[in-house]
């Protein structure tokens, strides 16, 4: 008769392999979206830019003032959050600060939400694919999305905010929920669905 504290070992050392598993399948499918990512970024064309001649002696300066950047490229650009253009202002929705405070603000409605629905979500879509699974991939999943959270609200933030800078900020909570939800179920199923064969744990019909 096997000795029940080995049977119990065999049991932990068997889940923790299929947990590995399923989150060496989520690296995997990472790490292929990055490189779809970066194959595109690849096939886009190099901007170039011929020679610019500048004739100052038909330039006319009625004014001068504001700040002289040198050398801006694209990516510097992204870390302004305000600059002047001919005397008028042009604001991005937040700055870093406020951004942090709204993400903030958002993320305990998300968690919510996601305690509330991310059972059901997991229940559903098993039985869509006729699998069973057991809790220890609900809590993966749970942990895995919640690193994910704090960047998706902040790109739905930025998002929304700029589409209609009168709408409140309940109206554009529920839109990053709404969107939220919609991720999950999708994550959800095709996390299962790039499971194992052998640790679906199909049922019977």
């Amino acid at each position: 008769m096997m000795n029940p504290e080995f049977y119990e070992y065999l049991r932990q050392l068997h889940q923790l392999v299929k947990n590995q598993e399923g989150r060496i399948r989520t690296l995997e499918n990472t790490i292929q979206f990055l490189q779809t990512e970066i194959a595109k970024i690849k096939e886009k064309p190099a901007v170039q830019v011929d020679r610019i001649e500048y004739k100052f002696d038909q330039l006319k300066v009625e004014t001068l003032d504001g700040t002289l950047n040198i050398g801006l490229n694209p990516s510097d650009l992204q870390g302004i959050d305000e600059f002047a253009v001919t005397n008028q202002s042009v604001k991005t929705p937040f700055s870093p600060k406020q951004m942090m405070q709204r993400v903030m603000e958002v993320e305990d409605k998300v968690y919510a939400h996601m305690s509330e629905h991310l059972p059901a979500i997991f229940k559903e879509t098993q039985e869509k694919l006729n699998t069973n699974l057991d809790e220890s991939y609900l809590l993966f999943i749970e942990e895995d999305i919640k690193k994910q959270i704090p960047k998706r609200i902040e790109h739905y933030l930025r998002e929304f905010s700029s589409e209609d800078r009168t709408e409140d900020n309940h109206s554009i909570d529920s839109k990053i929920l709404s969107q939220l939800h919609k991720e999950m179920e999708f994550g959800v199923e095709a996390f299962i669905k790039n499971l194992p064969e052998n640790v679906k744990g199909m049922t019977q019909e």
